[in-house]
Parts: structure tokens; sequence; C-alpha cells
């Protein structure tokens, strides 16, 4: 599926990169930290999602300032400019009411976005998500030295042609990836960001808390959370579902971070979202994927069922009856 670049201006001079694609009621996917609008369609992570979102709606999709294909040297990276560039993109692209997604710290991103413009925002979908960094979590001395291990891998090897440093990120994020996903991934962060602006994003996303805003959504929301995630704990998922006037919860039994085809997440990230958006069932393939991927998920979720078990032992008793019948 083809997509359109193109740039906006922000009021401090920076170029934000946003494409479009699709047809249908818009979703907006709010930045987050490793993104890269070309490569994210030629790999095996966030193909799937871009083009299974896409299939039902325009999907529109932006590189935060200092990473992707957005200007890459600026001199401002905080909390307040993301949000100010999710405005400048929606506002360049002319939509006047959508559903905006957060993934991981565009979750906090949206929020406050939802907030300033409750006019704007038809639904409000988080996964992934926290309403408070590291910094304000329930252990900010644990959380300021999981940073400082973060800041020290980036600033050790980034930039580098060896990967070890940055399998570090890739671990937390797609613990139970494929290979070739986490090559993909590990080459995404060196594509994404120079090691500087690496840094930057991941220091001004530690800081972010916007807890005091979540009483005042008013849009319908959808929280998804991974119970294993291993980079944002499932408890901050709770915490913005609990906080958030209304907000329906889904659990997922899944360790990664970020949605991968052939995962539960994948399934049931779309299971999920298609009924929040008042779209039409999801009925054989998933979208964004061949129609032989939506029978593998459901005979792998299906394979490890007590009833399945049950069912293959009486079929190999019935069977060990018929050849008994055919030798009296």
């Amino acid at each position: 599926m083809a997509q359109q670049i193109q740039y906006c201006t922000t009021p401090d001079k920076v170029r934000i990169a946003y494409a479009m694609m699709g047809k249908g009621s818009p979703i907006v996917r709010a930045s987050h930290w490793l993104t890269h609008l070309e490569y994210d369609l030629q790999g095996p992570v966030y193909q799937n999602l871009t083009a299974g979102l896409a299939e039902r709606h325009t999907y529109l999709r932006y590189d935060a300032r200092g990473i992707g294909l957005s200007d890459r040297e600026v001199a401002e990276i905080s909390f307040d400019a993301f949000v100010r560039d999710l405005e400048c993109v929606v506002d360049a692209a002319k939509l006047e009411r959508f559903a905006l997604l957060g993934l991981s710290q565009g979750a906090a991103i949206s929020i406050a976005y939802a907030v300033r413009h409750p006019e704007r925002v038809s639904h409000l979908i988080l996964y992934g998500g926290y309403a408070r960094g590291p910094l304000h979590g329930d252990d900010p001395k644990k959380g300021q030295e999981l940073l400082e291990i973060g800041r020290t891998m980036i600033r050790a090897g980034w930039g580098s042609q060896q990967a070890t440093y940055r399998q570090w990120f890739t671990s937390l994020f797609i613990p139970d990836s494929t290979a070739e996903q986490a090559t993909w991934f590990n080459e995404l962060e060196a594509i994404s960001a120079s090691p500087e602006m690496a840094e930057r994003s991941l220091l001004a996303t530690a800081d972010v808390n916007v807890s005091a805003l979540l009483p005042q959504v008013q849009a319908p929301t959808l929280v998804l959370h991974c119970r294993g995630d291993l980079r944002v704990p499932f408890a901050m998922g709770q915490e913005l579902a609990g906080g958030i006037p209304g907000a329906r919860f889904v659990p997922i039994e899944s360790n990664n971070h970020t949605i991968l085809p052939h995962h539960p997440n994948y399934h049931a990230f779309f299971e999920a979202v298609a009924p929040f958006l008042g779209d039409p069932p999801i009925r054989g393939r998933l979208p964004g994927m061949p129609g032989k991927e939506r029978l593998q998920t459901a005979v792998h979720k299906v394979e490890g069922s007590l009833p399945y078990r049950l069912i293959i032992i009486v079929a190999a008793l019935a069977g060990l009856v018929g050849v008994l019948l055919t030798l009296l």
C-alpha cells in the first residue's frame, strides 16, 4: 500500500514528516521513540500493523522531532514540544475529528492532546502506555538507575556497527521476536535517530507525568496492555484505565511491548479495536495479515487448550475402534 509523505513546520521551525495511507474514518498515531516512515514499511515488525490499520481507515503516522524523516538536529526535545508537534500535524492534514492512537510514550502525548482538544478526539486508544515516566514511578530510584543504563547503552554503541548494545533495547521491546524481527529492530534503532537524539528523547519521556490529566479525558477510551510487558509494567496500563473515566481495559497475554504479527497481542489489538471504533466484525483473516496467518493464529491458540487435547484423544480412540472392527 502506497503512502504519501508530506511535511509541516512547527511554530519553532521544525519540519515534521507525516504520511497518510488508506481510506475511511481517520486514525492518528501519536509519535513515539523509534519510528521511520519509510523503513517501518519495509520490515517484519510495524509493516503489518500499519497495513492493518490502513485497511479500514485513513491512517496518519508521523516521525517525532529528531527522529526518522523529521528534522534531526533540533533545539528543543521536550514533552510539550511533542504535543505541539501532534497539533501541527493534524492541522496540516486538515483533520477535524479523529481517533487517536497512543503507543508506548505516545499514550501520554495522546492524553495531553485529548484534554487540550476534546472536540477533536472521537476515540482514544492507548496501548502499552503510561501516565508517569520512570522518574515519577512508584520507585523513582530504580527508575533513575534503569534510565542511566539506557543512556549508557546509547552512548556506548547506538551509532556503531555492533548491534549488541541496541539489542538490550530490542530485548525489552520484543523479547519473543524471531531472529529476523530482532535484527530488523536493531537496525531501526540505528536508522531512526542519532545517539544524541535517542538519548535526549529517552530523557524527555522518562520525565513525563500526565497523571493529573487522566480524570479530564472526555473521549471514549480503550486501554490495552500486555501482562508480561518488559518495557512498561502492566500496572502502568491499569493506572491509565483506572484514572480515565469509563475507560475499557483489555489485558493481553504476551511479553512483548511492541505489537508483533503472528503473536497474541496483534490478534487481541484488532479484536478489541474493531468493535470499539464501530468497525464491522472481523471475519476470516486479521487486518494486515494474509488469510493463512489468521488460521495459524487460531490453531496455535487452540492447540494448547484442554478441549483440543480431549478431542484428539477421542479421535484417536475412535480411530482405534474402527481398526479393531475391520479385523473382526
